[in-house]
């Protein structure tokens, strides 16, 4: 029979776990994250808004053990691009971990640190995205509510978001004739006016 401190009931529209540790990021945070630079700059002077939450669950406990958080991304643009998560690594490359899709719609980013292999996935509700060992994930909410999801990781996963500090994802999502699209960041970004 399962201890009742086992089972815990969340809201999926707000994010929220009872007694979970919760972590906000404001768009302050962000910086470096976003590929437009004068396009962060400018939307920073006009607030420092809440972009994402992420309300985590660490039991201690073995190795075996699983850790697993509640994310909220707020609807939102910085530029042309998209609300968006600092995205990461494990600590603990070999770690793989599961998205479930709660409400709204998001795009995954996701990239395979020794092939440099790039490539998206859409993350939508009752939908689940599996996260190899060794990959960059980043989580984009390209729609008008916020996106909620389910992230599930051992342990000993750990976030490493050093790694990406100077090179950051080879992705972007913008939206494009009021649709989201995935481009290459360097094609973005050569894209972008040169003056302002």
């Amino acid at each position: 029979m399962m201890d009742v401190s086992q089972l815990i009931s969340f809201d999926r529209i707000n994010a929220a776990i009872p007694n979970a540790a919760v972590v906000e990021r404001r768009l302050s945070h962000l910086r470096g994250v976003f590929a437009d630079p004068h396009a962060y700059a400018g939307a920073l002077e006009q607030g420092d808004p809440l972009v994402y939450s992420v309300a985590s669950v660490e039991p201690a406990g073995g190795e075996g053990d699983l850790h697993y958080g509640i994310g909220k991304i707020m609807p939102g643009r910085v530029g042309q691009e998209y609300f968006l998560t600092r995205g990461h690594f494990h600590q603990w490359r070999p770690a793989a971990e599961i998205y479930i899709g709660l409400t709204g719609s998001g795009v995954m980013l996701l990239e395979h640190e020794q092939t440099r292999r790039a490539y998206s996935v859409d993350l939508l509700p009752d939908s689940v995205v599996y996260v190899p060992g060794h990959t960059a994930h980043r989580t984009v909410n390209v729609g008008d509510a916020p996106l909620t999801y389910l992230g599930i990781y051992p342990a000993r996963a750990g976030h490493d978001y050093g790694a990406l500090e100077e090179r950051n994802f080879a992705q972007v999502v913008v939206v494009q004739d009021g649709r989201p699209v995935v481009l290459d960041r360097e094609h973005f970004l050569a894209s972008l006016p040169i003056l302002r």
